[in-house]
């Protein structure tokens, strides 16, 4: 009869604490998993930058080089023109792509988020 008056009252306060403690603990591994990947996910894109950066800097003079030395007795001041517009142009363009990006970036934590509101919706009446 003890077993049956026991779960008449409802769960024990142990229960009910090492409960919260499982559910906390799978959420902070699920934080710790996310923020690990995001981590070595932003240090591949920074040093895949930089070296894009690196070798398109360097194509671009020398390519840069080459057609001004190929026009610089006929049309230097126009080619000199030419070349700053066009790569203001791409200036421009990749500024306007990088905030397009940062404004329809999705929420880091994504699914630690969406585990904390469906444990809450679930908890509370």
């Amino acid at each position: 009869m003890d077993d049956a008056s026991a779960a008449a009252r409802g769960p024990s306060p142990r229960r009910v604490g090492g409960a919260l403690l499982g559910l906390l603990h799978g959420h902070l591994a699920l934080f710790g998993e996310e923020l690990s990947e995001q981590r070595h996910h932003t240090l591949r894109l920074l040093v895949l930058s930089g070296l894009s950066l690196l070798f398109g800097l360097l194509l671009l003079i020398g390519l840069s080089a080459a057609v001004l030395i190929a026009f610089w007795d006929s049309h230097r001041l126009g080619v000199i023109i030419a070349l700053c517009a066009l790569y203001g142009a791409g200036l421009l363009t990749c500024l306007l792509a990088l905030l397009h990006r940062l404004r329809t970036a999705p929420a880091p934590f994504g699914a630690s988020l969406e585990e904390l509101a469906r444990d809450r919706e679930q908890l509370l009446p």
